[in-house]
């Protein structure tokens, strides 16, 4: 095993104040090492670059000069990392102090683990989905909360505590362990997938090359969830509904995609005559209502149009 076998990759744009306090918690970590910190950064117009250098001048940063997207910005940085473990750490994830090391503890135990990922958390503690069923027909059109009601087992939700670490099929990724090794063995990312299901597609070709994909529930983060899809709300989901199409295509094929695409056009029109009326019947007083006509409402045109590329989170 090299001297220093982990290495932490963040992906960042335009997220400064999240990016500082990531660092913070990485570099709090129980450790017996001093880590590897690979930060990339996807054309962003803030500080994040300076105030990194300045506060964490021993951290590797690869300015991007424009918009990567997740995959291919964490397979640049896997290429500039040394470790044979690579932990990647959303900046809207925060590290809680032993979680790096158990699930390295996890990795040197088992060569056949590919993927581990701890549980994540609110900030105010309470439990976050952290691994999920492949996503599927059913997945996709029916409503997941009452599958995984319904059948726990098949679709586990956050309400199922586990006590000692369990292969699951994919996991969260805003924080995961990934093996070297397995990642090049693969081709890494597939960079097709710009925003949103790139650790799924990854986790899937995982165990179909007969790698481990693992939950680790003693291992924990805080995740504060979507700072990106927060910012560009309808661009966010028209990315994250494309990347969903890709996934389809890939692992179902063409006939598939186009079987979710129908019913989830006929899901959004009916999302957009509900919302819109009850948006003109308050006058577009409640905020909450209006914002969700706006994004389903974007997506539903964005649908019509025939699902264009060039529409969706910006790219410089």
């Amino acid at each position: 095993m090299a001297n220093n076998p982990l290495s932490f990759i963040v992906v960042n744009r335009n997220t400064a104040d999240l990016l500082v306090r990531c660092l913070d918690y990485i570099f709090q970590s129980d450790l017996d090492l001093h880590p590897e910190v690979v930060v990339v950064d996807n054309g962003s117009s803030d500080d994040s670059v300076s105030r990194v250098k300045e506060r964490y001048p021993q951290v590797i940063v690869i300015e991007a000069g424009r918009n990567l997207g997740f995959a291919a910005a964490n397979n640049r940085a896997v290429q500039q990392a040394k470790g044979d473990f690579v932990l990647l750490v959303n900046t809207d994830a925060l590290l809680q102090k032993g979680c790096a090391q158990s699930l390295l503890k996890i990795m040197e135990a088992d060569p056949r683990v590919g993927m581990v990922g701890p549980q994540l958390f609110n900030e105010d503690g309470r439990f976050q989905t952290s691994y999920e069923a492949t996503p599927t027909l059913a997945t996709e059109s029916l409503n997941r909360s009452l599958l995984k009601r319904l059948f726990p087992e098949r679709f586990p939700g956050k309400g199922r505590k586990l006590s000692e670490p369990e292969q699951v099929e994919t996991l969260i990724g805003a924080v995961m362990m990934i093996r070297r090794q397995a990642l090049e063995q693969l081709g890494g990312f597939d960079e097709n997938y710009f925003f949103f299901m790139e650790e799924t597609d990854l986790a899937v070709r995982m165990r179909g090359a007969g790698w481990k994909v693992v939950h680790a529930p003693l291992a924990s983060a805080v995740h504060l969830q979507g700072a990106t899809a927060k910012t560009y709300r309808a661009s966010a989901r028209i990315e994250f509904y494309r990347s969903r199409y890709l996934f389809f295509h890939k692992h179902y094929g063409l006939r598939t995609a186009h079987l979710l695409k129908g019913v989830l056009l006929a899901n959004l029109t009916l999302n957009v005559l509900v919302l819109g009326l009850a948006s003109l019947l308050t006058f577009g007083a409640v905020e909450k209502v209006a914002a969700k006509y706006r994004v389903r409402a974007a997506l539903w045109k964005w649908h019509l149009k025939g699902c264009p590329e060039g529409v969706g989170l910006p790219r410089d």
